[in-house]
């Protein structure tokens, strides 16, 4: 319980959230005491990065990789001028490995985690989004836009792709959904089988249009539904919605 308070305290406080994205929810259910998915939110000039990461394991650790990634976003931010979505994705591959001291050819751990993050300028309503094995959604006009994040993690990897970075114009009516796979991958229903991407697309359009703490209940509801009586919850769940 001592843990988890410090690591409640190292994610960013809601409070502050609130003021930076005033409509946003966060469904974020650790496995375990602690967790391995962590959130995070920064202001800086013009600019709002909103980051939502899917460490390796769960647990406590999960919740090493977490505070680790926290730690280094905190160093990134503050030491480097980054404002491409891209750049700060390579720049925290870097530092991660240089922390866990992975070398190159030891692949026996795979430490290191999934990551998703936006850069969104307000003034000139655009997003940049850039995942490391972490998609974007995006629903418009009642209908689902995937972006599909770069197939390498944040860490050692045998073949290190060069993270992409997308530019999305948006309106006042989109809505985004950064998340982990905790939800997705959630046994259940009557064949105890995986809720999926395919079920989970679905339920947001489903709810897209209510207030987003009411999403945020329906996605709760929906997922005990799903697992009933007979499942237990098998990985850290995390999802945030947001219009910039």
């Amino acid at each position: 319980q001592y843990a988890k308070s410090l690591q409640t305290g190292l994610l960013t406080q809601k409070k502050a959230i609130k003021k930076i994205i005033p409509e946003h929810f966060i469904y974020y259910v650790p496995k375990d005491i602690v967790s391995g998915d962590f959130y995070w939110v920064k202001k800086i000039n013009d600019f709002i990065i909103i980051a939502a990461a899917d460490c390796t394991g769960h647990g406590v650790p999960g919740a090493f990789m977490s505070v680790l990634g926290i730690s280094l976003l905190n160093e990134i931010v503050r030491r480097k001028e980054i404002l491409k979505a891209n750049q700060a994705l390579e720049v925290l591959r870097h530092e991660l490995k240089e922390a866990l001291h992975q070398s190159d050819k030891d692949y026996s751990y795979n430490n290191g985690m999934d990551i998703a993050i936006c850069v969104i300028n307000r003034k000139e309503r655009k997003m940049q989004y850039s995942g490391a094995n972490a998609p974007l959604y995006l629903v418009r006009n009642n209908k689902l836009i995937e972006y599909k994040p770069t197939r390498n993690p944040i860490g050692l990897t045998p073949l290190e792709i060069p993270f992409s970075n997308h530019e999305i114009e948006y309106t006042d009516d989109d809505i985004f959904y950064l998340f982990s796979d905790g939800y997705m991958d959630q046994f259940g229903g009557d064949d105890g089988k995986k809720f999926r991407s395919r079920r989970f697309k679905h339920l947001l359009l489903e709810i897209h249009n209510k207030p987003l703490e009411i999403q945020k209940d329906h996605l709760k509801l929906s997922l005990m539904k799903w697992m009933g009586n007979k499942y237990d919850q098998i990985d850290d769940i995390m999802i945030f919605g947001f219009k910039p």
